[in-house]
């Protein structure tokens, strides 16, 4: 498959600033860690009924390379139904 690496998308420095606060209280927390893969999608922010800001990473280009699982899990109602 091609590679994906595409180039971030433009951001004001307010928005700049926080970006770095979000992805350092995730690294904090546990939930992102730092990688060197060629591979990258950008980032863009949408903004809350309450002012502040929610990241969203734009996987678009990642996701049409992505094989569908042709085995997906059963269905928790099927399983139940099953007992």
């Amino acid at each position: 498959a091609a590679l994906v690496a595409r180039a971030p998308y433009r951001l004001t420095p307010p928005k700049m600033k926080e970006l770095s606060e979000q992805l350092k209280e995730l690294s904090n927390k546990g939930f992102i860690r730092p990688s060197s893969s060629p591979w990258g999608a950008p980032v863009l922010f949408v903004k809350k009924k309450d002012g502040s800001f929610q990241m969203c990473i734009d996987y678009r280009e990642l996701n049409k390379l992505t094989v569908k699982n042709h085995y997906p899990l059963p269905k928790i109602d099927n399983l139940s139904d099953q007992l």
